[in-house]
């Protein structure tokens, strides 16, 4: 009767996991989207009529979040019905400073805030790139957009969730989001909303970061497994030092020599 029960629970942990994956994985992607590229007057329209973000499959609850939600709205109200180019300008110039020339010094990727000296494409990129591979997937052009940047790893953690639904993905999405995206991903986004020209960008950025959070919240709810604490991630991601055996030689009349 117990296995029973247990089987029952099983498919009904299933049953649900299914829709919320699918949620959560359309949630990522627009938020790949919307940190991908500068806005159009056709997005930006949509997302006001949309009422965005509250039209998200993963309802926010932080302390944050009204004020966030407030920064995006607000921003989004405030535009003319037509939206004009001085507008997009504006925007487009924000976006750069963000995503393209480092104007913020707020790097998108991920190696500029976990490498001890600050530089792109070290080693966290080489073990984001192994995630992709185990998926058989690969950034289009790593020198444009390196492996770990905010919007490969968002469309990344779409795809685990798009993709799969279970507890062992669930595991998966969790153990890359504590190694990689949760590591740096607030304070990114802490410092573009401290920095950047305009609310619309320090919603989005800040909207990204509190989702992300939350949703790794809810994995470790649903798992009932707690998340690791900051030092065991930073512990576990130290680079591992290679030890090698020397061999000792000795020769008659002299001591050991290496």
């Amino acid at each position: 009767m117990i296995g029973l029960n247990t089987e029952k629970l099983i498919d009904r942990l299933d049953t649900l996991l299914k829709p919320l994956c699918e949620l959560v994985a359309e949630d990522l992607s627009l938020l790949a989207h919307l940190n991908d590229k500068e806005p159009d007057a056709e997005l930006l329209n949509r997302l006001r009529d949309n009422g965005f973000p509250d039209g998200l499959g993963l309802v926010l609850v932080g302390d944050s979040v009204p004020q966030v939600i407030d920064l995006i709205t607000g921003s989004l109200d405030s535009l003319p019905e037509t939206i004009d180019e001085h507008i997009l300008d504006e925007l487009a110039a924000d976006y750069a400073d963000i995503y393209l020339n480092y104007g913020l010094q707020a790097s998108p990727e991920e190696s500029v805030w976990v490498d001890d000296e600050n530089l792109t494409c070290q080693d966290s990129m080489f073990q984001v790139r192994v995630w992709y591979e185990q998926l058989d997937l690969m950034a289009e052009n790593w020198r444009i957009r390196p492996d770990d940047h905010l919007v490969l790893q968002l469309k990344f953690l779409s795809h685990l969730f798009a993709t799969e639904a279970s507890e062992s993905r669930l595991r998966q999405a969790a153990q890359f989001m504590d190694e990689h995206l949760l590591r740096w991903l607030l304070d990114f986004s802490q410092r573009v909303a401290n920095r950047c020209a305009t609310a619309y960008f320090a919603g989005i950025c800040m909207l990204t970061a509190i989702y992300c959070e939350e949703l790794r919240d809810l994995i470790a709810e649903i798992l009932d497994e707690p998340k690791p604490s900051v030092e065991e991630i930073e512990e576990r991601m130290k680079p591992k030092r290679r030890t090698e055996e020397i061999p000792v030689s000795f020769m008659p009349g002299i001591g050991p020599a290496v």
